[in-house]
């Protein structure tokens, strides 16, 4: 056993003491499989052979290196649930040249005394040696002025030393794992907690002893016991405290921004209002819209699903609801009816997968491909009335639909008038304070593209203690324009809570939340070769996170938990670790979900539903090498409003000498495939076998390290949409989707997430197009910022864990509204068409309350 004695006296000064204690040679009345030492049976082989405990000063810089594990020989001082243990001690004459040299005896309860020991004779010897024993080390260490000993208590010249802990403390158990049998304790110097080795070296294998006893977990606010990982509020999540003064600076720079947003809703409002008016025969001042009670629910259209702000018409009869905008496609005659997609990929089995023949297909499958198609039409009265919907379109085509309103009348327009009167003293000079001088030489970029006549091929790239002097000016700069940002080392910016996958679980097996499974055993992973759900073994999963997986034939098995844990309350089942990241988040007044003055998420009061934004864990695996299929990939897709991803642990993952054998060989094979199947393009040998063309290595590769990142990003500029949209279309039968089957019909290539762009395929974009992402690798502690509207993918370089939080910022409201658009044209059971986001709710309400912040600011 090692035993650690803290003896600080100067934070400089610590040093470790450990003793290393043998088990005996011989023992009367120990059995002989107890001398675990000895390979010898014959006990008179080793009569006269002593083992000797050694006592040994060990400085800071060897304290470093101790890893806590005990030697064979003296294991045990451990405690066993099999039999209790008791410790002796005998002191021998020093010999010449030599130590003190002591001899340590094991006797365990479950065996009988010798017949020559009596067990009173042999308490009275054990007292009498432990006595002897506490007053040699209590005289060697009386010249430190802290001395706290584990497992054994020096009775005697311990408790003289000055500042000991009293009894009660040092009899206390290890806070992590609540246990008072362990060996060994580290106590801390600033509060009564301490921690056994076995707990330091599992679940704090980044600190030291030294650390330890400095300034314990607890102290540190990273303690992830039990009962640490489930509090909450010891965690200050706010990084910058906000005067007054930038207070209202940040309200009337949002209300400035939105204001045209709230003007669009009252002409929309009002120009509905004048309708309902004139089929009613009355000026509008005279009729009256009924309001309707929506309390935490979302209502929302029947034809295109998106969500009400205020107005919309409703069916008396059969209740089918729809939208301003339907009603103004249905007057001019633009409304089309949505189809409905139907599935279309079938598992062909393993082998095709992984470039072999397919198994037989059923003679239906034509039945299951494409949409089902709608041909009625839909369309409005003379005086502008609507009738409901045809029953082919899921109305009961009968009565003419009523006007109904779920605000107080006229508040939208009364909101619009108390936002200009709050502006009107808001001079132009104010307006600007907040954008202090731009640093016109800013060295806090990478380059992440190569594209020939634009200025954009850097990227705005701080690190998170730059921002103390930087400030927004240069975020806003980068962010009004689209571009995505990244900021460095921001989980320096926390209190060092782990974020170890298992640390995560054990909190989350302490905290389950209403609709999560209890049984923490099974997770339920996407298989990224195949693209479906599988059923996996907790502790399987995170064992291939570390080691790595792989299939039959060797071909790497990703991976992946998505919106993991499976609940809108990360906050509830991981309180501890939702107060680390917001701790660590850059530029909080955009992005923190809780309490960002410029996030017009968090302005929902609290009788509206709001959408889940996050934060959110994402577990995956991941390799260096690109596989071409399977990779641990996010596919191309929009965010419906702005995202702020953090890397907070990864994993690398070599792969076997067999593997590397294998691998080039079933990419072939996967090539001979896409050739049989007509849907192959020209490939590049060297691409494939190394993963990066020769000729690309310098362009694509310009932002990455020496040292490899975690994560490989591409995200794209919004005004590239269009073209990245028609090379996606054209070169679609390229791609494989579910159980790697080839892409058969693209409804909305982006919002599909069906295409994941590889090296060669980025390419030929950029010869084809002329469209060239931002590249980047995100390294650890890095968090991502990405506008809304940008499309992007990730391929995952190592085994990843990233949490991710999305929020609205007043930027970016007209891509939210645009993507918004976007969405509700898909098909009726397309994954990415209702309206969760809610923007327009969103807008009124970040103006309703700016508008009353700022009056009592200035009250």
């Amino acid at each position: 056993m090692k035993i650690i004695l803290r003896i600080p006296e100067k934070s400089k000064d610590h040093i470790d003491y450990m003793m290393k204690i043998s088990m005996p040679a011989k023992y009367s009345g120990i059995r002989k499989r107890s001398n675990e030492q000895y390979l010898s049976n014959s006990p008179k082989s080793r009569q006269n052979e002593q083992a000797p405990i050694v006592l040994e000063e060990w400085s800071n810089r060897h304290s470093d290196n101790f890893t806590g594990k005990i030697p064979r020989g003296s294991r045990g001082f451990e405690s066993s649930k099999r039999r209790k243990v008791k410790e002796d001690y005998t002191i021998k004459s020093k010999p010449k040249g030599g130590e003190d040299v002591f001899s340590y005896n094991k006797r365990t309860t479950e065996c009988p005394f010798s017949k020559e020991l009596e067990p009173r004779k042999c308490l009275a010897a054990l007292k009498k040696k432990r006595k002897f024993e506490d007053n040699i080390l209590a005289d060697q260490l009386g010249d430190y002025k802290d001395f706290v000993p584990s497992k054994t208590n020096f009775r005697s010249k311990a408790r003289k030393i000055d500042n000991v802990k009293d009894t009660e403390q040092t009899s206390k158990k290890c806070h992590q794992c609540l246990k008072k049998e362990r060996a060994v304790f580290v106590p801390c110097t600033k509060c009564p907690k301490m921690y056994c080795l076995g707990c330091i070296r599992k679940w704090y294998p980044n600190l030291t002893t030294s650390d330890i006893s400095h300034e314990c977990p607890f102290c540190q606010n990273n303690c992830n016991c039990r009962v640490c990982l489930g509090s909450t509020g010891t965690i200050k999540t706010s990084n910058s405290s906000i005067t007054d003064d930038e207070k209202v600076q940040h309200l009337q720079y949002m209300i400035d921004l939105l204001i045209p947003f709230i003007q669009h809703i009252c002409e929309e409002q009002t120009q509905e209002h004048e309708i309902e008016a004139k089929i009613q025969g009355k000026s509008s001042s005279e009729i009256e819209i009924p309001q309707t009670s929506c309390e935490n629910e979302r209502i929302y259209c029947d034809h295109c699903a998106t969500s009400f702000t205020d107005l919309y018409r409703s069916c008396p009869e059969c209740s089918f609801e729809i939208c301003l905008n339907c009603c103004k496609e249905i007057r001019n005659g633009s409304i089309s009816p949505r189809s409905e997609m139907k599935f279309q990929y079938v598992n062909r089995g393993y082998d095709y997968m992984h470039g072999g023949d397919p198994l037989p297909v059923s003679g239906n499958l034509g039945t299951l491909r494409g949409h089902s198609k709608i041909s009625t039409k839909w369309k409005a009265n003379s005086d502008g009335s609507i009738r409901c919907a045809p029953k082919e379109m899921g109305g009961c085509g009968g009565p003419v639909m009523e006007l109904k309103r779920i605000l107080l009348n006229g508040w939208i327009s009364d909101l619009e008038a108390k936002a200009r009167n709050i502006l009107k003293g808001f001079s132009k000079t104010e307006q600007t304070t907040l954008q202090k001088e731009e640093i016109s030489s800013c060295n806090s970029k990478i380059r992440a593209a190569f594209r020939d006549g634009t200025s954009d091929n850097n990227l705005y790239c701080p690190s998170s203690s730059d921002l103390i002097n930087e400030g927004l000016p240069l975020f806003r700069k980068h962010w009004t324009q689209g571009e995505p940002i990244i900021v460095r080392d921001v989980l320096k910016q926390g209190t060092g809570l782990s974020w170890e996958p298992m640390v995560t679980l054990r909190a989350l097996s302490e905290n389950v939340a209403p609709g999560i499974s209890s049984n923490m055993t099974e997770l339920k992973a996407i298989d990224c070769l195949s693209c479906c759900e599988v059923e996996i073994n907790t502790s399987t999963f995170f064992k291939g996170y570390t080691q790595g997986r792989t299939h039959q034939n060797l071909w790497p098995e990703m991976l992946k938990l998505k919106d993991w844990p499976p609940s809108d309350k990360f906050d509830d089942v991981l309180p501890r670790h939702c107060d680390e990241f917001i701790r660590c988040l850059p530029f909080q007044e955009y992005c923190d979900p809780r309490a960002g003055i410029l996030n017009l998420a968090v302005k929902l009061p609290s009788h509206v539903l709001k959408p889940d934004l996050g934060p959110k864990t994402y577990i995956a695996y991941g390799i260096k090498e690109e596989l071409g299929r399977g990779d641990s990939v996010t596919k191309l897709h929009y965010d419906m409003s702005d995202a702020v991803n953090i890397l907070i642990h990864t994993t690398e993952v070599t792969l076997s000498d067999e593997q590397n054998s294998v691998i080039p060989k079933l990419k072939k094979a996967h090539m001979v495939q896409d050739g049989k199947e007509g849907h192959g393009c020209k490939r590049v040998d060297e691409c494939l076998n190394e993963g990066l063309c020769k000729d690309n290595r310098e362009e694509y590769n310009c932002a990455i390290s020496k040292e490899s990142g975690g994560a490989l990003w591409d995200i794209f500029r919004r005004e590239d949409s269009e073209k990245l949209d028609a090379y996606l279309r054209k070169h679609s039968k390229e791609f494989r989707h579910t159980y790697c089957s080839p892409v058969e019909e693209v409804v909305h290539p982006i919002n599909d997430q069906c295409f994941y762009l590889t090296l060669e395929h980025k390419k030929n974009l950029k010869k084809e197009f002329g469209v060239e992402p931002w590249t980047f690798e995100q390294q650890l502690g890095e968090a991502v910022f990405i506008p809304a509207g940008c499309a992007h993918q990730v391929r995952n370089l190592k085994s990843c864990t990233k949490v991710a939080v999305d929020f609205v910022s007043p930027e970016n409201v007209h891509m939210c509204l645009h993507l918004t658009e976007e969405f509700r044209r898909l098909p009726k059971n397309h994954k990415a068409r209702e309206d969760k986001l809610e923007i327009q709710k969103m807008i009124l309400y970040a103006v309703d309350n700016a508008v009353k912040e700022l009056q009592a600011l200035r009250s």
